[in-house]
């Protein structure tokens, strides 16, 4: 048997300094700081080089990275513990070096670059001196890749991108984008679509403007791309691999999205019990009402199933090192992930009264951000499908007019297996 409800002693010491870490210095910088991604604010990166050498010497920087690109090289279960303590803070992902989308673009570096992209874009991305935006969402296409309409056209040594893209965050601050676009129109999409490194300072890309999502992010660029010229040695991978590519940051992303939404959804459930043991009532606080209890009770369940449900899907990927393998485990956390952040933060919301919808308590942006993750990175109706044909995938066909459990069919094999017993006790006699 190998059940174990406990992390390893020496892991513990760790995230238990990070948990204090992250509470005591890096919070701090959430209420005052909006934004780790700009770089131009020198005061806060100032305050924030500090706390990532002390992140360094304990071992806990850029943990999804192996030991070759200066990370520790974590396997998802112990990244997801890891993520559940930083998801408390907007700063702390930065703050550890595994802050989105960098993370799953290093990623991309680390699995398809060059040695020459690595040196120009990897070296300094990892080491915290630039920033990345990921580039893959369309006005008219996102929940299907297949649709997208931005194209790359082969011109002598470079490639010539036209088209738009929107929702890409933080793209006002960073140095290159890592874009999906088009390359063969005349195959299908999953062999037609490519990925490209982009300059930021590109000829002809431009910001159109920055959407504003409550909860989430100031920074969410709307970006075209007008006779975008790049090298044809800044494609990533081969052409036509735009899909296999995508795949190295997708996986992983949701299981990271899904314990840091852990942390949140515990940040909402705390403030909602202590608010209920807070609050007089006429015949004392709020706690004492049966509504309340029930309200408590059922949060705190589906707060301990979705955590679990996470970690085990983290343990599935570092068991089978096959992110195809545990598909359906990691459209399930997808699909969990919104409701029960909402659910919950919903009724924290309600029993703190008039202050909980107010801009002085977060849990408006708690709920906006709940939505922001039934879209991001696929919509929960698409990890429904792929979750269902996943599942279905066990199962065989049987009788279409009488199914396994029709009771009488079974009645009748159990008189025969009985009566088959019998007639062995009765000659053994």
């Amino acid at each position: 048997m190998a059940w174990d409800f406990e992390t390893d002693p020496e892991y513990q010491k760790k995230l238990d300094w990070a948990a204090e870490f992250v509470r005591t210095e890096v919070e701090p910088l959430d209420l005052l700081y909006p934004n780790p991604y700009d770089r131009t604010d020198t005061e806060a990166m100032a305050l924030m080089r500090p706390l990532k050498e002390q992140v360094k010497e304990q071992g806990l920087w850029a943990c999804h990275l192996g030991p070759e690109l200066g990370g520790p090289g974590f396997g998802q279960m112990k990244l997801a513990l890891l993520n559940e303590v930083l998801g408390t803070s907007i700063w702390a992902p930065s703050v550890f070096g595994c802050q989105a989308p960098d993370s799953g673009n290093a990623e991309i570096l680390a699995h398809y670059g060059t040695p020459e992209q690595k040196a120009k874009y990897l070296t300094p991305l990892l080491s915290g001196e630039i920033g990345s935006c990921y580039v893959m969402t369309e006005p008219t296409g996102g929940s299907d890749p297949t649709t997208f309409t931005t194209t790359a056209v082969r011109d002598g040594d470079s490639w010539v991108i036209n088209g738009e893209k929107w929702f890409n965050s933080n793209a006002q601050f960073a140095s290159f984008h890592i874009v999906m676009v088009v390359t063969n129109t005349e195959v299908s999409a999953y062999q037609g679509m490519s990925m490209f490194i982009v300059p930021a300072d590109a000829p002809g890309l431009e910001l159109v403007k920055n959407f504003h999502v409550n909860g989430f992010s100031e920074h969410e660029g709307h970006l075209r791309f007008t006779d975008v010229r790049v090298p044809a040695d800044h494609l990533l991978g081969a052409e036509g691999q735009g899909f296999i590519v995508a795949q190295t940051r997708l996986g992983g992303g949701r299981v990271h999205h899904a314990m840091r939404t852990v942390a949140l959804v515990r940040k909402a459930f705390d403030m909602m019990a202590e608010r209920a043991v807070s609050r007089p009532m006429r015949k004392g606080p709020l706690a004492g009402l049966q509504m309340t209890q029930e309200r408590i009770a059922d949060s705190w369940i589906e707060m301990e199933q979705f955590r679990l449900l996470v970690l085990r899907t983290a343990w599935r990927i570092d068991k089978e090192q096959d992110y195809l393998k545990v598909r359906k485990d990691i459209a399930a956390i997808k699909v969990a992930m919104p409701k029960v952040m909402h659910d919950i933060a919903q009724r924290a919301l309600h029993l703190h009264g008039a202050i909980g919808v107010s801009t002085d308590l977060p849990f408006v942006d708690m709920l906006n951000y709940a939505e922001v993750m039934a879209i991001a990175d696929g919509p929960t109706e698409v990890h429904k499908i792929t979750l269902a044909k996943e599942v279905l995938k066990d199962y065989t066909p049987g009788d279409p007019v009488y199914p396994s459990g029709y009771r009488p069919a079974l009645r009748e094999q159990a008189r025969e297996l009985v009566a088959r017993r019998l007639e062995h006790i009765v000659g053994s006699l």
